[in-house]
């Protein structure tokens, strides 16, 4: 595999504490066992059961069952201080892993293909040291163990469900572990970090005939590209220059067989975006082209937009926080990275709709040993080495905002 990944130079663990380079051995075992029982959304019953019983073994009071397969622990320090909540998610994709690795997938078609299991043993690390080391820290420390990152959205329902209330949680943080980013790097930045995530289905519907006599029919496959060229328009044409967008339409399904005209087209496709002033254009906009072509061709349609999660926006003083934890810890030329936008789309952005907070990226990918795939892909996986680093990332931030003030 050639890779885009610039490397990271020399990365060690100088700057972890030795008790966290302790964890380290741990934090494999934990992602290792993870990554080879990966589970989908709200069917994360393997997870649980292994999260719950290292929370039982250590002491650690905990709700399991939350928003179906989610688990909430608490780590009270015993004096009066903040509230502060740390999230990690936990469901793998539908993608059937091509990793030759003793840790691969035992589950056919299913693959933690984004970090979710190394986001889960990070989370447990942070639990573990937190739990041996209450005197380090004031107030409390909540620790949310999330379902559904990757769909139908398990943030939600945890809110709905009261993770951020009884105490009410100040702020929240958590972390992606980014093979955007070479291991040795945090992506840190105030304001808009990932984008709102839509979707939208149409269907054309037209009047099918003969190949060879298309003046009797209406030809939903003519009238489905133009709908697709058009839509290019409104991202080129519409949205301000300034503002980052993206439409783009990820599924076309039409005929079945080559001498006959379908009658119906169907598309599917995603909206992106930062900026919260086109919360309601998109969906409006896409049915504007949508009639206007299909009135020009004679032809009706069926729309459906589906708004799936706003934009992740980070808090500034947050951000500021995390950032600075970063600028201590990381030791490569590469270090802090402010500019890591990205369109995808994160369910985290609903906790920080309801309190501050920070998302940050936490570099992963090493070239240097074959560990570059991109999210998603079949043979992603990531350099180890971050799990410490998270660990004293999340640590860090703890000591920091829930310091004496």
């Amino acid at each position: 595999m050639v890779s885009t990944i610039p490397t990271s130079n020399s990365v060690t663990q100088s700057q972890l504490r030795p008790e966290i380079r302790k964890l380290q051995p741990l934090l494999v075992e934990w992602r290792r066992h993870l990554h080879k029982r990966p589970e989908l959304g709200f069917k994360e019953y393997l997870t649980g059961e292994f999260i719950c019983q290292k929370l039982q073994e250590w002491g650690i009071e905990h709700q399991k069952g939350v928003a179906k397969t989610g688990i909430l622990a608490t780590i009270d320090s015993g004096k009066p201080g903040p509230v502060l909540a740390i999230r990690a998610d936990l469901d793998a994709l539908p993608i059937q892993e091509l990793n030759d690795v003793p840790y691969r997938s035992i589950h056919n078609g299913v693959m933690h293909a984004c970090g979710h299991d190394g986001h889960t043993a990070i989370a447990l690390g942070t639990v573990h040291y937190l739990a041996t080391h209450r005197q380090d820290f004031n107030g409390i420390v909540k620790i949310i163990f999330q379902p559904a990152e990757e769909g139908p959205g398990g943030a939600k329902p945890m809110i709905e469900a009261g993770v951020l209330k009884n105490p009410d949680v100040d702020a929240i943080i958590g972390l992606h572990l980014w093979n955007n980013l070479p291991l040795g790097t945090v992506g840190v930045r105030s304001g808009a970090l990932m984008a709102a995530t839509e979707r939208f289905n149409c269907t054309i519907l037209g009047k099918g005939g003969h190949g060879a006599m298309p003046h009797q029919t209406v030809d939903s496959v003519v009238v489905a590209a133009q709908i697709i060229n058009a839509l290019q328009t409104i991202v080129a044409r519409n949205i301000n220059p300034i503002d980052s967008a993206v439409v783009t339409v990820g599924e076309l399904k039409a005929g079945r067989a080559f001498n006959v005209i379908a009658d119906t087209a169907r598309m599917g496709g995603t909206v992106r975006y930062f900026n919260l002033a086109y919360q309601d254009y998109f969906a409006k906009r896409i049915e504007q082209v949508i009639a206007g072509v299909c009135e020009s061709h004679g032809a009706s349609y069926e729309f459906n937009y589906i708004p799936l999660y706003p934009p992740l926006i980070n808090d500034q003083k947050m951000a500021d926080l995390v950032k600075s934890v970063a600028e201590l810890l990381v030791e490569t030329p590469a270090g802090v990275v402010p500019e890591c936008q990205t369109l995808g789309g994160e369910d985290m952005s609903f906790f920080l709709q309801e309190v501050p907070g920070c998302y940050f990226f936490l570099g992963s990918a090493n070239a240097e040993k074959n560990l570059a795939y991109p999210h998603h892909h079949p043979r992603f996986d990531f350099d180890e080495t971050a799990l410490g680093m998270g660990v004293e990332m999340f640590v860090r931030c703890v000591e920091k905002f829930c310091s004496k003030r």
